[in-house]
């Protein structure tokens, strides 16, 4: 169960403001906080009961924030991501449900993609990222081999991924209204 497709008129701008603050925090600290996610998972359990009533607004509740968990954590546990991207994600599909947040999450993987694309091309880090990211796959298919891992000092560094995520939840909102 999702949120409904004509969403409460606070539903959207309360997500656009979640993930805008988190974006800007992200830009500036380079980790999102927790009190901003466990907060925006604590708040849209009761706006998802006063909109679906107490087991549906439970339930999108529940199956928005766990797609949301799910279509990241993979990327976390291969060390790919931040463990705040995670939580932020979880808590747009607790806000927007599981539909929505898996067009999010394929909007966000679009637009974090080009733009990582840009920055490994401006830092000439192609050929380096390419074997990190040969090792990350051979790590998950292979769970016990343990290939030699490319120099970590020649990455292009992080990335805000929760601007990423800000931008696919923009996209998905107006492109839905």
């Amino acid at each position: 169960m999702s949120a409904p497709a004509s969403l409460s008129p606070f539903i959207g701008p309360t997500a656009i403001a979640i993930v805008l603050a988190a974006a800007a925090i992200d830009l500036q600290r380079r980790r999102i906080p927790n009190w901003l996610t466990f907060g925006a998972w604590v708040a849209a359990l009761p706006a998802q009961i006063a909109m679906l009533g107490a087991i549906n607004g439970t339930l999108a509740w529940s199956l928005g924030w766990l797609a949301g968990f799910g279509v990241l954590l993979p990327f976390y546990l291969m060390r790919g991501m931040a463990a705040g991207d995670v939580k932020l994600m979880s808590a747009v599909g607790a806000w927007l449900g599981a539909g929505m947040v898996l067009k999010i999450a394929l909007a966000t993987f679009v637009i974090g993609g080009a733009w990582a694309l840009v920055l490994i091309l401006a830092a000439g880090q192609a050929r380096a990222t390419l074997l990190r990211v040969g090792h990350m796959l051979v790590a998950a298919v292979l769970p016990g081999s343990m290939p030699v891992q490319p120099d970590a000092e020649a990455s292009v560094g992080s990335m805000p991924y929760g601007v990423a995520i800000a931008g696919g939840t923009l996209v998905m909102l107006f492109a839905s209204a």
